[in-house]
């Protein structure tokens, strides 16, 4: 808009309307750099700065007329450190040896809370001349060594900014931003206290150790409150923590309840708060309107704070829905030696008065007027006269013992005296960065009141106290030492708990359901925070030994769980063997059985000159029955604890001991049938009867099957194995056959060779004679067949020693049917018939002889 256009608006206002105007708003602008408060410097020949914030500025109401900083007013907010620095100074210079007889000055600023008078403390600390002009010398020159920062934590991320770039070692004696952390950024801070947030792992672990797990997070409408409530929260996911009320309390005069769920309310009994400053009344009163809202009985709440040192709580009436307050305290250790003074002082109000002379003045190049105090009289002379007491900071202490010994280590350095001696005219200056590699090397936290140390990670951080202060009533808290922190390990004080339950005052519960029993598992629910689930019994196989278990946790190979799913107890060893029922019974069938074979071999050993004995081939009769009593024996092979020579043997002996039983009954089976196609006229199959016949029949059958075992031994060889897994609460000694394939090759052999026999005998069935053989072996391949055919399905269902009591009938069955099918009809005609058993009437009935 044209400059000329907005005055004559201007000058065509009306005169009551300009009048009317000056009444409401008269810009009086008044100066009030003379009501600002001091700051204390003391020349020396290192020069300490200090930024602390002992005074805050406060605020009235704003008017229009007067400049709105006007209105300010001072708000005291802790103002012992600057007391405690100066008489830290004077002390250690009286030990003028300490640092090679120099000593050292301080220009202590106060930053009112405020990032404005932090630049302006910076600004003049910068600038070593009287104007606060940065890298400018006018008149003074300070030698500049480092920086204590006493002040707010984001306030010294705004300092550290700035003095990194002139590589000016910064001191931090209080708890600092995270952010500080990163050397790459800060190299030039040190820290004597832990980082921002270095207890929120410990509030876990209280969290955890009394199973708290639905809890409430409660935050100032600040910054640093809602960077809590982005942070923490994770933290408290990873270990299974729900988080269901996170609030932020606005920092108004005016307070109202907060929102969110009533019953969430009334059911979360734990809280923790972050707080910024040490004095929270607002809060609680704000807490108090919340709940005071909710309907029905409200069980106390416990309220953990994120506190480090004293907590204040006034207008203790907002308590009632309070169970007790935790907080956090640094742990105390033996004070370090503190040379020729002792640390701790009180505090004579009219120190400030007495020692120290203030001014106003005005550098020509300065911009404003500011107030300097000077000190008049030493702080030792005082002392003398007996006028001064004051209170001494471990601290501030422990930041100048360092200083002193960095000092000397850079003054004994090498290179420090080779430069020294090459400066003649002038003693060498010593520039912060030069000092900056010697403090490193210093560790803080060794000197320190407080059980300090450095983490896995080169962190310091410290052991702590745990506070809980319960509430009694309205108007009395009771505090007790609950635990602490040591070396990140949560120590509980039982008596501590026990006092609480003798107050019948005890711990309340916050989760969203009771907790799982040993032997379940924790299930989620859909649709709803992770705390809350459902308890599932442990999978089969699998046990749980404490409660709320997230993951089952499988037995050993040898071990399965009991009944309740809480212990895993050892596996029975199962296996035929010769004590149990199953076992005997066998054992007692296959030796009835062997010695029925071995009767029946001597009736035909006696008996081997009469016709039935003789015919059909006599030394076939006798390898049959060897066969069969070597079959009775081989069970033996299978019962009792597998071995690695009978798994190598039983099942290949098994196999051609009773191929050549089969093959001996094909054999004898061929003969029958040629015998009987000999007697017909012009048949030529008389050529092929005798003894050579029989014997290749044997030996080509069973060699076959001789061939199959040495393939399979040689492919894969039987060993014995433990199954763990096909019987709950079974380990099965078995034996592995290696190849399940040669195993069902070496059975369809045998079931080849009955089938041809069968076949055969069937063929023969109705040839003529008073005693036909071929019928017998019919039924008795018959037999043999249905019991192998019978052994396939019932092996495969079965599992473990009943598997093996399965074959092991199976080779008693066969191998019966056989001895009874055809031996049993020729002992019954030897012993009880013996008028059959002659020539006449085996030529009657055409049978043949051989």
């Amino acid at each position: 808009m044209n400059p000329l256009l907005v005055l004559l608006l201007v000058l065509l206002v009306s005169p009551p309307a300009s009048e009317k105007l000056r009444m409401k708003c008269p810009l009086n602008l008044e100066h009030l750099d003379e009501k600002r408060p001091w700051s204390y410097y003391k020349p020396g020949d290192h020069l300490i700065s200090i930024v602390t914030s002992a005074l805050t500025m406060g605020h009235e109401i704003l008017n229009f007329n007067i400049a709105p900083y006007s209105e300010s007013f001072l708000v005291a907010y802790g103002n012992r450190e600057k007391e405690s620095i100066i008489f830290t100074t004077q002390m250690v210079n009286q030990k003028i040896q300490l640092l090679n007889n120099l000593t050292f000055g301080y220009n202590i600023h106060d930053n009112y809370l405020n990032t404005l008078g932090t630049s302006d403390a910076l600004l003049d600390m910068l600038s070593t001349g009287k104007a606060n002009v940065p890298n400018y010398s006018c008149g003074r020159k300070d030698n500049l060594l480092a920086l204590l920062d006493a002040a707010d934590r984001e306030i010294s991320i705004q300092m550290s900014t700035l003095v990194g770039t002139y590589k000016i070692p910064q001191i931090r004696d209080k708890i600092a931003s995270e952010i500080l952390s990163d050397k790459r950024e800060f190299p030039f801070f040190h820290r004597m206290l832990p980082k921002e947030g270095f207890q929120y792992p410990a509030i876990v672990q209280l969290l955890l150790h009394f199973r708290w797990t639905l809890i409430g997070l409660l935050a100032p409408e600040t910054e640093k409150g809602e960077n809590f409530l982005r942070t923490f929260p994770p933290l408290l996911v990873r270990n299974g923590i729900c988080v269901v009320i996170s609030q932020q309390i606005p920092m108004t005069l005016h307070q109202a309840p907060l929102g969110g769920s009533s019953s969430m309310w009334k059911k979360v009994n734990v809280f923790v708060h972050f707080t910024e400053y040490i004095i929270v009344s607002s809060t609680f009163r704000t807490f108090h309107l919340t709940l005071k809202d909710l309907s029905g009985p409200i069980e106390g709440k416990v309220w953990i704070t994120t506190t480090l040192g004293k907590y204040i709580m006034a207008h203790q009436e907002y308590l009632t829905y309070i169970h007790s307050i935790w907080s956090f305290d640094f742990l105390q250790q033996l004070s370090p030696k503190y040379g020729a003074f002792g640390p701790y002082f009180s505090l004579d109000p009219k120190f400030v008065e007495q020692s120290f002379h203030c001014s106003f003045s005005k550098h020509v190049f300065s911009v404003k007027t500011r107030k300097r105090c000077s000190q008049k009289i030493p702080v030792e002379t005082q002392k003398k006269r007996g006028s001064i007491q004051i209170a001494n900071s471990d601290s501030v202490y422990i930041i100048f013992m360092i200083l002193v010994h960095a000092l000397k280590a850079v003054y004994s350095s090498r290179s420090w005296r080779r430069r020294k001696i090459q400066e003649t005219l002038e003693a060498p200056r010593l520039q912060p960065w030069q000092f900056h590699p010697f403090l490193e090397k210093n560790e803080f936290y060794n000197l320190s009141h407080w059980k300090l140390y450095l983490d896995q990670n080169g962190e310091v951080t410290a052991d702590m106290d745990i506070q809980c202060f319960l509430v009694l009533s309205s108007s009395h808290l009771m505090k007790r030492k609950l635990g602490s922190i040591k070396r990140q390990r949560l120590i509980i004080n039982r008596m501590s708990l026990s006092w609480l339950n003798l107050l019948k005052r005890p711990l309340p519960q916050s989760k969203c359901v009771e907790s799982c029993h040993p032997g379940s598992v924790k299930r989620k629910r859909e649709g709803e925070p992770i705390c809350c689930y459902d308890c599932v019994p442990c999978p089969e196989g699998t046990i749980s030994t404490q409660e709320d278990t997230e993951k089952c946790t499988k037995c050993p190979d040898d071990k399965y769980p009991n009944k309740d799913h809480i212990q895993c107890i050892p596996k029975v060893i199962s296996f035929l063997s010769y004590d149990e029922h199953l076992g005997i019974i066998l054992i007692s069938f296959a030796l009835l059985l062997f010695l029925t074979t071995m009767f029946v071999l001597i009736i035909f050993i006696k008996y081997q000159e009469t016709p039935i004995v003789k015919a059909n081939n006599r030394d076939l009769s006798y390898i049959l029955l060897i066969t069969l009593l070597l079959c009775f024996l081989s069970s033996f092979l299978f019962i009792g604890q597998p071995r690695k020579a009978t798994c190598l043997l039983r099942q290949t002996i098994f196999s051609i001991i009773f191929s050549v039983a089969i093959s001996s009954l094909l054999a004898k089976t061929i003969t029958v049938v040629l015998a009987f196609l000999t007697t017909k006229p012009g048949n030529r199959a008389k050529r092929w009867l005798g003894k050579s016949l029989a014997n290749s029949i044997i030996l080509s059958c069973s060699a076959v099957q001789i061939i199959i075992c040495s393939i399979w031994l040689g492919v894969s060889v039987p060993f014995p194995d433990s199954d763990f897994h096909s019987q709950p609460g079974v380990i099965i000694l078995q034996c592995n056959e290696g190849s399940v394939v040669m195993f069902y090759i070496t059975l369809s052999y045998m079931g080849f060779l009955a089938a041809i026999c069968f076949t055969v005998a069937f063929l023969g069935r109705n040839l003529p004679g008073a005693f036909n053989e071929a019928k017998l072996i019919t039924f008795s391949m018959m037999l043999f067949c249905s019991v192998w055919v019978t052994f396939v399905p019932t092996y495969l269902s079965t599992k473990g020693k009943y598997m093996v009591a399965v074959q092991v009938f199976s080779i008693l069955a066969s191998s019966a049917g056989l001895l009874g099918c055809i031996f049993i009809p020729k002992c019954y005609i030897i012993i009880l018939r013996p008028d059959l058993n002659k020539k006449e009437q085996l030529t009657t009935r055409r049978n043949v002889e051989m």
